[in-house]
């Protein structure tokens, strides 16, 4: 076998048995992925994965990354091109380097997906790549392997993808046409057109106008331009929408103000630090608009995005060179929270990569503000020592309850069930010890578990 069936478990019998008990309990509950970037074309369409290197290597960051820093040509594994590519060759390599995933949380959902989706019981080698790689395209050319079918088989209850506003979701409406009961959802991610910064972010402007039929060279315009494209998310089921600023900051300009400084920002004169404070008007904003229509907030602050320079001039965003950054929550949020910090109709859900915010800053706001919950451990700390990590630094403060379950946030649509496997093994791990040192019943930890599993991320996403 791959994978062990007492994987992340305690290694202390008496607290293994509780968490294998919980898990019991809990491992077959329906999956609700409120935060992701699968893509609603595949189910759209509902065709055949094109095979192994174009399902796990190419998309996963989390693969290419290591890849690369170990020497590999992201040539070699053919990123970014669109023509006809070798994937065989691609595959080789990856299998030939497959040994450099050893302890990481990549490698866990990889021998899950191959385990448990595809049969295979030898790790995947040099020698075996040929072998996985026939045995896996041919199975993704069965009915059993189409998206939808995938979808049923995992179990998923709710699916949701990440949107730019300038989308057509046309996708989403596809699926909601063709009569298939899934329930896959939009969310609203408004970078490309509350960012001056994003590539392209004039020319996003003039688009959301021809979109929505409003004004954005105006101040007024262009939030009322915002508030449609929410509305039109809304109406093919959107209950969130996801910011990833670079910093957490928030400000709380006036009217005027604000429409000063979005004139130099739409005239494409504006400088990087008026840039930064527009961003930051730009949550508030958010955060107001989401107490008027009920879209649930989700901020993912802290990403230095495209590291890599050369990188990102040769292939574009998202090719891995993201890198973690020290965040500042108690001050960079005030200005939001002194407006809306109170309000109970209002949800906010917080996500960092400076783990030394969760016990200092943010355990305590969302322990003490109605309108703010965390976000679980995200990106490069969705590891079990991420997630064991997370649990000890925030429930003293915050409890469970103001925690929003799991969300994978992936682009590999076949780690999702591994993904959510993974969280409930170390929820149930942390609660065993709670147990076991006698600080929780073991009923309340089952219910707890359930609620971890399912009904806060419910609740928190208003799904």
């Amino acid at each position: 076998m791959l994978i062990h069936p007492d994987r992340l478990f305690p290694a202390e019998s008496s607290a293994r048995k509780i968490a294998e008990n919980l898990y019991e309990e809990i491992r077959a509950l329906p999956i609700v992925s409120p935060h992701g970037h699968t893509q609603a074309r595949w189910f759209a369409l509902n065709q055949p994965f094109p095979d192994p290197a174009q399902l796990f290597v190419q998309p996963d960051h989390y693969v290419f990354r290591m890849l690369y820093s170990q020497g590999i040509s992201l040539d070699d594994l053919e990123i970014g091109r669109h023509v006809e590519i070798n994937s065989r060759n691609v595959w080789r390599i990856f299998a030939r380097h497959y040994y450099l995933f050893r302890g990481t949380p990549t490698r866990m959902w990889l021998d899950y997906a191959f385990q448990e989706l595809f049969g295979m019981q030898d790790r995947l080698s040099e020698e075996n790549a040929d072998f996985y790689f026939d045995s896996i395209t041919e199975k993704l050319q069965t009915p059993e392997f189409l998206p939808r079918a995938l979808y049923d088989r995992f179990h998923l209850e709710v699916l949701a993808t990440t949107d730019s506003p300038l989308d057509s979701l046309a996708d989403h409406k596809k699926i909601r046409e063709s009569g298939w009961k899934a329930r896959i959802i939009p969310t609203f991610r408004p970078d490309a057109v509350v960012d001056p910064e994003f590539p392209g972010f004039l020319a996003n402007l003039k688009n959301l106008a021809d979109q929505t039929g409003k004004d954005t060279s105006t101040w007024p315009g262009y939030l009322k331009a915002l508030r449609c494209a929410r509305t039109r998310f809304r109406d093919h089921g959107c209950t969130a929408t996801d910011h990833g600023h670079p910093s957490a900051r928030t400000a709380n300009l006036s009217p005027a103000e604000a429409s000063q400084l979005f004139n130099s920002v739409a005239a494409g004169t504006s400088d990087a630090q008026q840039n930064e404070l527009f961003r930051a008007q730009m949550l508030t904003e958010m955060a107001g608009m989401s107490l008027e229509d009920g879209l649930v907030m989700q901020i993912h602050a802290g990403s230095l995005r495209n590291h890599n320079r050369r990188l990102f001039e040769r292939y574009g965003r998202d090719i891995g060179a993201d890198i973690p950054t020290p965040t500042n929550y108690a001050d960079a949020l005030r200005p939001l929270l002194d407006r809306f910090g109170n309000e109970r109709s209002l949800t906010i859900i917080l996500f960092t990569l400076d783990e030394s915010t969760y016990s200092r800053e943010l355990a305590p706001l969302a322990g003490h503000y109605p309108c703010l919950r965390l976000g679980p451990p995200w990106w490069f700390h969705d590891s079990p020592e991420g997630m064991m990590r997370y649990r000890e630094h925030v429930t003293g403060t915050a409890g469970f309850y103001n925690t929003v379950g799991f969300n994978d946030d992936t682009r590999a649509f076949l780690s999702i069930p591994a993904r959510h496997d993974m969280a409930r093994r170390m929820d149930c791990s942390f609660l065993a010890k709670l147990v076991a040192e006698h600080r929780l019943d073991e009923n309340e930890a089952l219910e707890i578990a359930r609620d971890l599993t399912y009904n806060l991320v419910k609740k928190a996403y208003r799904l």
